[in-house]
C-alpha cells in the first residue's frame, strides 16, 4: 500500500492567491534550465564591473578596512566605519584567501550575491503564480539590478549583499519559517543598517497568519540572536555607537538640500528608466488589483517596496546605490503585473527591458573613472616619496588611496568625512570639527602624535573639509610638516619639517 503524500508546506500571507506547489519530479529540470540562463545573464551585466579594481569609495574603504584587521586590527576599536561588521569580515576573509587579488574576487562574490537573489525572487514568484512567473522574476532581476550609474550598481558594497538576504527573507516568511527569516533579517541588518527594513513585510506576512502570529517569538529569536554576537565578538559599546548611536549627525536632514534633491531626483529617474517597459503594467495592475487585504497576492510587495523607500530616504543622502535596495519587490511586482498579459505583450515588454539593460551595461563598460584615475595619481606619488613600512595620512575622502599605494593608514579614520561631518558631499553648516563623530578628534590627535605619518596628502581641493577651516589639524601641519612646491593633481603633499 502507498504512503500518503506528505502534506505542502506551510505557507503564510496572500494563500488565496498561490499557485499550486511543483512536485518534487519536476522541480529539478525547472531549475535547471533555469539556473543557468540567469547565470548567464548576470554575468553579461557583471562584466563592466571586471574593468576596474575598485569603482568607488566604499570599495576602497572596505578593501583598506580588511587589510588593517588582517594585520591585528579591532573593528570598533582601530578599524572604524558607521557600518555593521559583515561585509569588512567578508572583505577580509577573502583577502585572506586571495591577497591583492581581492577586489576582483569580491565581484564575483558580488555576481553570487545577485544570482542568489534572482533565484530566490524566482521561487517566491513560482510558488505564488507558477513556473511562467519564476522565470520572469528570475530573469527581470539581473536585467533591472544594473539600472542606476554603473559606480553604484556595479561595485561590491553592502546594498548588494543585502540584496540576498532580503529576498530570503520574504522567501522564508512565506514558507512558514519565522526563526529563518529572522536570521536572513538579521544578515541583512548586520551588512547595512537599513537591510532591516525587510522585517516590516516580514511581520506583515507572518502577522496575517495565525500560525505566523504564533511564530513571532522565532522571528524575535533569530533576529537578535546573531545580532548579539555580532556585538560580543567585536566591542559591544563601540558596535552600538558606530551602528546606531553615533550616525545622528550624519542622517541629519541640513546641508546641500538642493544637491542632494538633484541627486535623489537622478537616480530614481535612472531606475525608471531601466523599469520604463514595465511600468504601464505594474500602474495598471496596482489601479485593478481587487480589493481586500492581499491586494491582488502583492499587498506585502507593496509593503516590502514602501519600507525600502523609506530605507532609501533615510540620511537624506539619495546615492545611486541605495536605490538597489528597491529592485528585488519591484521585480516581483512587476512579475505579477505581466502575468495577466498576453504571452506576447509580456514577452515584448521583457525584451525592451533586455534592451535598456544593453544601454546600462554599456555605459558601464564605456564610462570613465576620473576619481579613480586621481586617486591613482596620488598613490604613485605617495609610493615615490615614502618606504614601504611608512604610514601616511591622506585627507580626503577617497580611501582607495591607501589601497593603491599600499600603505598603511596613520589614522583609523579613513576619510575626512568621519573627522568633520562631510558626508557625501554634504557641505552645507554641519560640516566642521565639531560635527565630527564624538570623540574622533582627540583619538586623532592622539594617533598622530605617538605615530607621525611619513607623509600627509591634502586632497581637499578646496572642499568645506580642508585644513585651512579646521583648526587642530591647520595648526598640527603647522607645527610639523611643510608643502611640497608640487602639487599632484590638485593634492598637496606635506613632508615632516626638521625637527618636526
Amino acid at each position: 500500500m502507498l504512503a500518503e503524500p506528505p502534506p505542502p508546506a506551510l505557507r503564510y500571507g496572500p494563500s488565496g492567491h498561490r499557485a499550486a506547489p511543483a512536485t518534487a519530479g519536476g522541480s529539478a529540470p525547472y531549475w535547471r534550465r533555469l539556473l543557468p540562463v540567469v547565470a548567464l545573464l548576470v554575468l553579461i551585466t557583471r562584466i563592466p564591473s571586471f574593468r576596474h579594481p575598485l569603482w568607488s569609495p566604499d570599495e576602497g574603504y572596505l578593501a583598506v578596512q580588511a587589510r588593517m584587521l588582517a594585520d591585528g586590527g579591532a573593528l570598533y576599536e582601530t578599524v572604524v566605519d558607521r557600518k555593521p561588521p559583515l561585509l569588512p569580515w567578508l572583505y577580509e576573509a577573502v583577502l585572506a584567501l586571495f591577497g591583492d587579488g581581492s577586489p576582483y574576487a569580491m565581484k564575483v562574490l558580488a555576481a553570487v550575491a545577485h544570482l542568489l537573489t534572482a533565484a530566490l525572487l524566482a521561487a517566491v514568484a513560482r510558488e505564488r503564480w507558477g513556473d511562467r512567473a519564476g522565470r520572469t522574476a528570475g530573469v527581470l532581476h539581473p536585467l533591472l539590478s544594473v539600472g542606476l550609474n554603473p559606480e553604484d550598481t556595479q561595485a561590491a558594497t553592502f546594498e548588494v549583499f543585502i540584496l540576498p538576504f532580503t529576498a530570503a527573507a520574504i522567501w522564508c516568511a512565506g514558507r512558514g519559517r519565522p526563526g529563518a527569516a529572522g536570521l536572513a533579517v538579521a544578515g541583512a541588518l548586520l551588512t547595512k543598517q537599513t537591510g532591516g527594513a525587510v522585517l516590516v513585510p516580514v511581520l506583515w506576512l507572518l502577522w496575517h497568519s495565525a500560525p505566523g502570529r504564533a511564530g513571532l517569538p522565532r522571528l524575535a529569536a533569530g533576529l537578535a540572536l546573531p545580532v548579539l554576537a555580532a556585538a560580543l565578538l567585536t566591542d559591544p559599546s563601540g558596535f552600538l555607537f558606530w551602528t546606531v548611536t553615533g550616525s545622528a549627525a550624519y542622517a541629519a536632514f541640513t546641508g546641500s538640500g538642493l544637491h542632494m534633491a538633484s541627486r535623489g531626483l537622478a537616480n530614481s529617474a535612472l531606475l525608471a528608466l531601466a523599469c520604463s517597459p514595465l511600468l504601464a503594467p505594474l500602474v495598471r495592475a496596482r489601479r485593478t488589483a481587487p480589493g481586500g487585504t492581499a491586494r491582488g497576492g502583492t499587498a506585502d510587495l507593496w509593503v516590502w517596496l514602501a519600507a525600502s523607500a523609506v530605507a532609501v530616504v533615510a540620511g537624506f543622502h539619495f546615492f545611486g546605490h541605495y536605490f538597489l535596495q528597491l529592485v528585488p519587490p519591484l521585480v516581483l511586482l512587476a512579475t505579477a503585473a505581466l502575468r495577466p498579459l498576453p504571452r506576447e505583450q509580456a514577452a515584448s515588454a521583457l525584451l525592451t527591458s533586455v534592451c535598456v539593460c544593453a544601454l546600462f551595461v554599456t555605459w558601464g563598460i564605456l564610462a570613465p573613472r576620473p576619481e579613480l584615475a586621481h586617486a591613482q595619481r596620488i598613490a604613485d606619488a605617495v609610493r615615490a616619496r615614502t618606504a614601504p613600512t611608512d604610514r601616511v595620512l591622506v585627507w580626503g575622502i577617497h580611501p582607495e588611496t591607501y589601497w593603491l599605494a599600499d600603505r598603511t593608514p596613520a589614522s583609523r579614520y579613513l576619510t575626512a568625512g568621519l573627522l568633520t561631518n562631510y558626508s557625501g558631499g554634504r557641505d552645507g553648516p554641519r560640516v566642521g570639527e565639531k560635527y565630527a563623530m564624538a570623540g574622533a578628534w582627540p583619538v586623532l590627535v592622539a594617533e598622530l602624535r605617538s605615530r607621525p605619518p611619513a607623509l600627509v596628502v591634502d586632497d581637499s581641493r578646496g572642499g568645506p573639509y580642508a585644513p585651512g577651516r579646521l583648526p587642530t589639524l591647520r595648526a598640527l601641519l603647522a607645527r610639523q610638516y611643510r608643502p611640497l612646491p608640487a602639487t599632484v593633481d590638485g593634492a598637496v603633499l606635506y613632508v615632516r619639517s626638521p625637527g618636526g
